[in-house]
């Protein structure tokens, strides 16, 4: 049975700020971890998932352990994606309601440099950053990092994966008696390594229920499809997910903008995410998101890090994952916080022996399903040219007569007949 958080140490004023946010019960992370930081003095090297209260476990104990009597750089948190820094800052600001005295500075790029070593120059108890900006401002001795105590790596995975270079002189330059607090979904060798060599001998290591919860909750698909088919595959996919919000992965930037442009022809409503748009761009395209304005995101592996949307009824994998350990998170971005979600697959059949590999790898089963048939593709296409004729804007610039002699010619017509006599000419075109 789950703990409450106020059993784990945690003092008055962050409760009263987790109660203004309707937060009560301790995730297993929470339970493990907030204790741990709070009352111990070793390393942590915590395995769990996006969605299982990461953050609340380690920026909880960090905003009550700061000393105020202490105006220098206390914790570090580091996080591969800008979106996700902007999450965990947010999320501490809310926490840290009641404790206005506690400064938190955000540092990533996308933002002006000059406004955030402005914003360094006054009492920063907390930085919470990514690491390309933060060594551009260690470099620029814009950071002092000399009374550092706490360093967080937040989806440790991923950083080690496609940021190393940014993060190793980060690694060299802070304290080497500060304690670090690893979080991370999967454990590759070169993470190990990582452990291994920059964090103390004594670490404690904590797992979330990881042989279940990294995919509880989530039902495993695949479908094999021929490279000719596969965008009408995933339109009958979409079509049949009417309502529901996802996120459909792509391993390129280019083929992110490939598809994306191909749902927008189809005035299916979308926004593309990936490392080459700026971050108002990406910003802008986030916030249509959540306000459901868009439904569908389409993304690369590395941006989507950052997404943390409630809800997400699927995610579609367009393109397969190099690694098992990105499957792990782009399914964990759908079945959260105990909701039921759907990783759908999409694959040619050459690919699917690499599926056992994924279900060896990663302790879970997918299921096989049959493609719709040629004519369902094409009665779904059907559909999807009605909603985009549905969603078009009228073309005001049309000259009147025009528009008179087109409803003289029509004038005759039920609705019906209409819609029957529009339907076969749509049909004989795309046949033809």
């Amino acid at each position: 049975m789950s703990r409450l958080l106020s059993d784990l140490g945690i003092n008055k004023k962050l409760q009263d700020a987790l109660n203004d946010l309707k937060i009560t019960v301790a995730t297993d992370i929470q339970e493990q971890v907030i204790p741990i930081i709070l009352n111990q003095k070793e390393d942590v090297v915590a395995l769990a998932k996006t969605g299982t209260g990461k953050t609340a476990a380690f920026g909880l104990p960090l905003l009550q352990v700061v000393d105020l009597e202490n105006q220098q750089v206390q914790s570090l948190i580091l996080s591969p994606t800008r979106e996700l820094a902007q999450q965990i800052y947010t999320n501490l600001k809310s926490f840290a309601t009641h404790l206005p005295e506690v400064s938190i500075v955000l540092i990533s790029g996308g933002s002006p440099i000059k406004t955030q070593i402005e914003a360094l120059k006054t009492t920063t108890h907390i930085i919470v950053a990514t690491p390309g900006r933060f060594l551009d401002l260690l470099e620029k001795k814009a950071i002092d990092v000399s009374a550092l105590k706490h360093l967080v790596l937040d989806e440790a995975d991923e950083m080690f994966q496609a940021l190393k270079d940014d993060l190793m002189p980060i690694l060299a330059a802070v304290p080497k008696n500060r304690r670090t607090f690893l979080f991370s979904a999967t454990m590759p060798g070169e993470l190990k390594e990582i452990v291994h060599n920059y964090m103390s001998k004594k670490t404690v290591s904590v797992q979330s229920n990881m042989a279940t919860m990294g995919h509880e909750g989530i039902v495993h698909q695949y479908l094999v499809v021929e490279p000719i088919e596969k965008l009408d595959v995933l339109l009958h996919f979409l079509n049949a997910q009417e309502g529901g919000r996802g996120i459909i992965f792509c391993k390129t930037k280019a083929a992110v903008n490939k598809l994306a442009k191909n749902l927008a022809m189809r005035k299916i409503a979308s926004g593309a995410l990936h490392g080459s748009l700026t971050q108002g761009i990406r910003d802008r395209i986030m916030e249509q998101f959540r306000e459901g304005y868009i439904d569908i995101l389409v993304a690369t592996d590395l941006v989507a890090r950052g997404i943390d949307v409630k809800e997400l009824a699927y995610v579609v994998n367009y393109h397969l994952p190099d690694t098992h350990e990105a499957y792990v998170h782009r399914s964990g971005r759908t079945g959260r916080a105990g909701s039921k979600g759907l990783s759908m697959t999409i694959i040619q059949q050459e690919e699917v022996a690499e599926i056992a590999d994924f279900e060896k790898a990663l302790g879970i089963k997918f299921t096989p399903v049959s493609k719709a048939n040629a004519a369902d593709l094409e009665w779904n296409n059907t559909l999807v040219w009605a909603k985009k004729v549905f969603k078009t804007k009228p073309n005001r610039a049309l000259p009147e007569a025009v528009k008179q002699q087109v409803k003289t010619i029509f004038h005759h017509l039920t609705k019906e007949e209409l819609i029957e006599k529009v339907l076969a000419n749509y049909l004989i075109e795309h046949k033809s």
